[in-house]
């Protein structure tokens, strides 16, 4: 019988598994160690970072925008999902302007959102609430659109009106499928910081990759690369422990 591993120990195959790859095409490429590094040097540029404090500073800045940007879409996506789930007839109207606006990356608005806001927080901000709110929308307002109707009835026959019908009955009938979007949006808006960090900042672990490479340090250019790659892990496994918490409390087996 073959035993199931835990999810950390396949984590931790998957990771040894990418390094034992990166050290062998270090040693069978031409390329220059400055050019393309083994992983001992991006751990040392990494172990330098931290060292010299500016990886710690760099990740505080990106999770502070990023958390702010996402967290404010989600809310924003999904309060405005439960509403225009409700209302098929005025979502007809507006649904062509969102699938006009959603397949526009959010860095080609980049240009655009310095000029109104600057160099700083806010251009990466509004970059993550762009690619965080579209999906949260769409998936709230379908998951509202195919809540059973057998829930609407109970709740008709026992009294229950707006706003409780919202909060009580639709909203926990139609999560499993928000929080699909919640997840899709949650790796969309990590990406999309990095990319806003690399344009409209002056700091963060976008603006670190950019630095490096103007720099020529491709060490820390791949050690960023990996931190931002494992924070990116960690956020989607909280993500998921949150959703179990809420399933859990909702008598959910999801």
């Amino acid at each position: 019988m073959i035993r199931k591993l835990s999810p950390i120990k396949n984590c931790v195959i998957s990771v040894a598994l990418v390094i034992l790859v990166w050290q062998i095409l270090f040693q069978v490429s031409d390329y220059e160690a400055a050019l393309f590094p083994s992983p001992k040097m991006a751990f040392d540029a990494l172990v330098e970072m931290f060292k010299n404090g500016t990886l710690l500073e760099h990740i505080k800045t990106s999770m502070y925008r990023f958390l702010v940007g996402y967290l404010s879409a989600v809310a924003v996506a999904v309060v405005l999902g439960l509403i225009l789930g409700r209302l098929p007839k005025v979502f007809q109207y507006i649904n062509p302007a969102v699938q006009l606006l959603r397949p526009i990356s959010p860095t080609a608005w980049m240009p655009f959102i310095v000029l109104l806001f600057g160099i700083g927080d806010m251009p990466a901000i509004v970059i993550i609430f762009i690619a965080a709110f579209f999906p949260v929308l769409l998936s709230t307002v379908s998951a509202v659109g195919n809540v059973d109707p057998i829930y609407l009835k109970v709740s008709q026959n026992y009294g229950i009106t707006q706003p409780a019908l919202t909060w009580k009955v639709i909203f926990p009938a139609a999560f499993p499928q928000i929080a699909n979007g919640i997840h899709l949006a949650l790796g969309t808006a990590w990406i999309f910081l990095v990319a806003g960090e690399m344009v409209g900042a002056q700091s963060g672990l976008g603006y670190a990759i950019i630095d490096a490479r103007n720099n020529i340090r491709a060490d820390i250019l791949l050690a960023t690369i990996l931190v931002i790659g494992v924070i990116g892990i960690l956020l989607d496994g909280i993500l998921r422990l949150i959703e179990k918490q809420i399933f859990k409390a909702w008598g959910s087996e999801n």
